[in-house]
């Protein structure tokens, strides 16, 4: 698909993504998505990519991640990210998604926001979203509050069946039986405002527009925020942008047109992985950035891998974990919420 270039010349952006459970983001394989851009020319990726496998010497026919992330190719990664690696000197972005944050975050913009649509705002996460996270898991205790993220994310997670009720039942009890046990904390009186019967309307009204009618913009998943969030970073230098994505069942034509007019794009090209050296790398920091993102946010982070990665983590990214926010560059954003 393609638009109409303007500010000059077209700027190409190579993307990928790490991490991505559909809308399965409480019970996933992954707590950490990762979406990475990079702007290179065709041929600086493709000796770049050449090096990397002449360094780590593995038979697969195609490199990930993982084969950079292994102890015995530490050098091989601190390059990659390093000061004189390919990707510096402003060629390259990561947007972050902590996903029970994310869920929060939807869940509370769906029952308490101006819209009520679930679709979060766009300018950043709400303050009762941060608080209710930051506080929840301390007031509630870890099996309390993995209930309220797994009711959460069924509450969202719409599908077209006979069963459209259950969740929301199962989501009310849930923050009922917090709001009773909780009363006097600051998240129970959030969750206490997610139980109001405005909130409960306004839940069935979702889950009845979302089951009556195709979901084209599934709330949950990650992919198409993180799309429209990046392309909004590139755009910032005032050219146009066509963006290069590794191709993805979810990148349906008509999101592609939502998507470039959200943004807005001149143009979205979808190519497998392996036939663009730009997309390879683009893979390879999304799924360095996720792991890096998610062992700090799990306490065993890499103080000196961290470092090297924060220079390329956007601002923009969604995060509630205060802790990691700050070691990863993060924080920023929330702190002006």
């Amino acid at each position: 698909m393609t638009g109409n270039p303007e500010n000059g010349a077209l700027m190409e952006i190579a993307c990928d993504e790490s991490g991505s459970d559909g809308e399965n983001l409480t019970g996933g394989n992954t707590d950490v998505f990762a979406h990475a851009s990079v702007r290179l020319p065709v041929e600086t990726a493709a000796a770049y990519v050449q090096e990397i496998r002449h360094r780590i010497r593995s038979p697969a026919t195609e490199y990930k991640a993982n084969h950079l992330l292994r102890d015995k190719h530490r050098a091989v990664l601190e390059s990659f990210l390093g000061p004189t690696g390919p990707l510096r000197d402003g060629n390259a972005h990561v947007h972050l998604l902590e996903k029970t944050f994310f869920v929060v975050n939807r869940a509370v913009d769906l029952l308490l926001g101006e819209d009520g649509d679930g679709n979060g705002d766009r300018d950043g996460e709400g303050p009762e979203a941060i608080t209710l996270f930051q506080e929840g898991p301390r007031t509630f205790g870890e099996r309390d509050w993995r209930d309220f993220l797994t009711a959460s994310n069924q509450l969202l997670r719409v599908r077209n069946d006979n069963a459209a009720t259950v969740p929301t039942d199962v989501f009310f009890r849930t923050v009922d039986a917090l709001r009773d046990a909780y009363s006097g904390t600051t998240a129970g009186v959030i969750v206490g405002r997610l139980a109001a019967a405005r909130s409960r309307s306004r839940a069935e009204s979702y889950r009845e527009r979302m089951r009556d009618s195709p979901v084209l913009f599934p709330v949950l998943n990650p992919l198409l925020p993180a799309i429209v969030s990046t392309a909004r970073y590139w755009l910032a230098e005032g050219r146009s942008v066509r963006l290069v994505h590794d191709r993805q069942n979810m990148l349906t034509p008509e999101r592609i047109a939502w998507i470039m007019e959200a943004a807005p794009l001149s143009d979205v090209q979808l190519v497998a992985a392996r036939s663009d050296a730009r997309v390879q790398l683009a893979d390879f920091l999304a799924g360095i950035a996720r792991k890096l993102a998610s062992d700090e946010l799990n306490g065993r982070g890499d103080p000196a891998l961290t470092a090297l990665l924060r220079p390329y983590v956007g601002t923009d990214s969604v995060w509630g974990d205060e802790g990691s926010g700050l070691r990863l560059g993060t924080a920023e954003a929330n702190s002006a919420v």
